[in-house]
């Protein structure tokens, strides 16, 4: 390991340690022992979990817009949608889980994507500290920006725990949001095929 690399490490570990005795204090602040046996890795643990739930901050979206261009098989006009992506997200608010599902669509003008890149892209985004609002709007900017379609749109519903185990506490309530750009909005022809196809 060159002395660039350690240098990192060594900041790294300096930052997690830092991160854990927040944790530790918030853990009294709830009213508990951090010390107690079962809370002693806790720390730890819980920066491994949002490791892995805030990925998307380490993520940029243009790296999985790897493109083609259309060739006479697909008609430009087709919609292509990749419908009931399920995702997990946290609300920048109260720093709680909500999840649900999404249907993110487009009209190619000359460039298609993998299908699976817009489930990559969904979850880019909602692997950060979020509001269901602004994950739609990210997705149908970011498929607008790198393909340049005719269209794009992101229909998002899901639960949230700040709704259901605190606040209102309705657990069945399901909140649902649409972001439409070029085609889906300007076109209520297109935009109701789209609402069949999601049906």
């Amino acid at each position: 390991m060159d002395d660039r690399m350690r240098d990192k490490s060594d900041k790294s570990m300096v930052r997690d340690e830092k991160i854990a005795d927040n944790v530790r204090e918030i853990i009294s602040f709830l009213g508990d022992n951090p010390e107690r046996e079962g809370l002693l890795d806790s720390p730890q643990r819980i920066i491994k979990s949002w490791q892995h739930l805030f990925r998307g901050y380490q993520q940029d979206p243009q790296a999985i817009f790897k493109t083609f261009e259309e060739d006479d098989v697909i008609p430009y006009n087709q919609i292509i949608l990749l419908k009931d992506i399920d995702f997990y997200s946290t609300c920048e608010h109260h720093f709680l889980p909500f999840f649900g599902r999404a249907h993110v669509a487009y009209i190619p003008a000359e460039k298609v994507v993998g299908i699976s890149k817009l489930a990559r892209l969904l979850e880019i985004f909602a692997r950060r500290l979020q509001i269901q609002e602004r994950i739609g709007n990210q997705v149908t900017a970011a498929l607008m920006d790198y393909l340049e379609p005719k269209g794009a749109a992101c229909i998002i519903e899901s639960k949230h725990f700040c709704m259901t185990c605190r606040g209102v506490e309705k657990a069945g309530a399901v909140m649902v949001t649409s972001s439409l750009r070029g085609s889906f909005l300007e076109s209520a022809t297109t935009r109701q095929e789209l609402m069949a196809l999601i049906r």
